[in-house]
């Protein structure tokens, strides 16, 4: 059985290559993410479809707050907004339960919200992949590589033991 969620963490470059480098992960799409009212402002973000049995979605949530920069405010954060995006009740209930539990282990308060996803709007092809297409870029070696290793790291039995080709 196959789940998805989204999840919005600044650039979806970013956040794509971190869910591509998880096992039970099965695809990846960035784009763009509205939620409802107030929240109605596509923000970068991305679609993650999962299989539950492999990677539970508490864990890909802990995933996404310990990767990008779920305390940090600043003025591009309506674009760049740090969110878990929900497709149904039961998901927005347990990412809202899960982000209070992981927020308790940080030192600063976390900004990521829990919103309903409303609508969802791909890049275009030529963008997907960003991280696998050039990993060599200095852009992907600056801002995707750490992260990639701390999940190696800290998320051992979930890290994708080899890349998956797009």
């Amino acid at each position: 059985m196959q789940a998805q969620t989204g999840f919005g963490g600044g650039c979806h470059w970013c956040t794509e290559a971190v869910f591509q480098g998880i096992r039970g992960v099965t695809l990846v799409k960035q784009g763009w993410i509205a939620s409802r009212p107030p929240d109605d402002i596509f923000s970068e973000a991305v679609i993650v479809h999962y299989a539950p049995k492999v990677i539970p979605l508490d864990i890909l949530i802990e995933i996404h707050l310990l990767t990008h920069a779920s305390q940090q405010n600043h003025s591009m954060r309506r674009k760049y907004r740090s969110a878990i995006y929900a497709r149904n009740a039961s998901q927005l209930v347990l990412a809202k339960q899960r982000l209070e539990v992981v927020a308790k282990g940080f030192d600063k308060p976390v900004v990521t919200r829990v919103l309903p996803l409303a609508v969802f709007k791909p890049s275009d092809e030529a963008y997907q992949n960003y991280y696998r297409t050039d990993p060599m870029r200095p852009f992907c070696r600056t801002h995707i590589e750490p992260k990639l290793q701390k999940i190696r790291t800290e998320y051992t039995n979930y890290a994708a033991t080899a890349p998956r080709k797009p």
